[in-house]
């Protein structure tokens, strides 16, 4: 197995630039892996293909205003970091740009630019205190409390047209802040036609999985198994566990809406006695590739991922090498929009 078994070529023009209005207006896939079909509907369709008794697992992750804009304190130096994970009381994982002229005791202030010239500006000092795995800073903040202030949602890097309603990029559900990135897989959903999921007898379970920077970093090396993955932090609560493990038990499906809710559930079936989970709360490395068997995942509500990406080689392990190739190669000839704001598939 080698990362480029997990590449492909996608016209630019496919990448989404905006999102489908209304959220359940986007198109969907559906793979049936007993029979490789692959069926072309429309996302509020997937009422069709759920069950009563079925259970619909989803991240209620919330986006936080991660992306902060700041100036050196000795040199007025234009700087930007994108808060990654909290580790303390004011102190977080950081990306900075440019990360090379910003070492350990650099001060930064970070203001709010719209208050300029306004005596009760509010500002926040940081300071780069360590260094992470690669390029990550850690930082002491001055008042944390005050960064949702100060802060944007950062979009992903292959977005370039501004969102109009920052709301638009996260889930309906969304009630948990600490993601840097949407579990986009959610996206698609709405108040309406959750009522109708739930109105069938499906039933809607809520996990925490925070997004973090391996959302944003492709898989650079030629053996996938040496690419470091880094860790999320995760939620798993008593009541979920419960009514998963009776699920299991009674033999019903158990669909994971997004890459992050399977991962945090398989992450716990590992050091558990399936189908009897337990609760959960810490950090999730589970790396996914083909080969792996899952323990709890029975269906997969996803996007189209990018080449080379530990989500990609996530997907194709669940339904196989051959069938997501098929299905993506499909996608392209067919104008399917791809990645955040793209189109989703059901993989049963």
């Amino acid at each position: 197995m080698k990362t480029s078994d997990f590449d492909y070529s996608l016209p630019v023009e496919l990448i989404a630039q905006t999102p489908v209005e209304p959220r359940d207006q986007s198109r969907l896939m559906v793979l049936n892996r007993s029979n490789n079909s692959i069926k072309h509907r429309r996302f509020f369709e997937i009422v069709d293909y759920l069950q009563a008794g079925d259970v619909l697992v989803f991240n209620n992750s919330r986006v936080i205003p991660a992306r902060l804009r700041g100036r050196k304190v000795d040199s007025g130096g234009k700087v930007e970091i994108l808060l990654l994970h909290r580790l303390d009381a004011n102190i977080w994982e950081t990306l900075v740009k440019p990360g090379k002229r910003v070492n350990i005791g650099t001060k930064i202030e970070i203001a709010d630019d719209s208050a300029a010239g306004n005596r009760y500006e509010t500002k926040v000092l940081a300071e780069v205190t360590g260094r992470g795995q690669g390029s990550i800073k850690v930082i002491s903040f001055s008042d944390e409390t005050l960064l949702p202030r100060l802060g944007k949602i950062p979009l992903p890097p292959y977005i370039h047209t501004p969102l109009t309603y920052p709301e638009r990029y996260q889930t309906v559900y969304a009630s948990v802040g600490g993601s840097v990135a949407a579990p986009t897989a959610g996206l698609h959903f709405t108040p309406k036609l959750l009522n109708a999921i739930e109105q069938k007898g499906v039933h809607c379970l809520f996990v925490t999985l925070h997004i973090g920077l391996d959302t944003f970093q492709p898989v650079r090396e030629d053996d996938p198994l040496e690419h470091p993955i880094h860790r999320e932090y995760g939620v798993l609560s008593q009541e979920v566990v419960s009514q998963l493990s009776q699920a299991k038990r009674e033999g019903r499906r158990i669909i994971c809406v997004g890459t992050t809710t399977a991962r945090i559930l398989e992450q716990t079936a590992q050091s558990s006695e399936v189908p009897l989970l337990e609760p959960f709360e810490g950090w999730v490395r589970l790396f996914i590739l083909p080969g792996y068997r899952f323990r709890v995942v029975d269906g997969l509500v996803t996007n189209f991922h990018l080449p080379r990406s530990t989500l990609l080689m996530l997907v194709t392990a669940f339904a196989g090498k051959d069938f997501i190739s098929r299905a993506y190669e499909e996608a392209i000839a067919l104008r399917y929009r791809f990645y955040s704001f793209g189109d989703a598939m059901l993989i049963i």
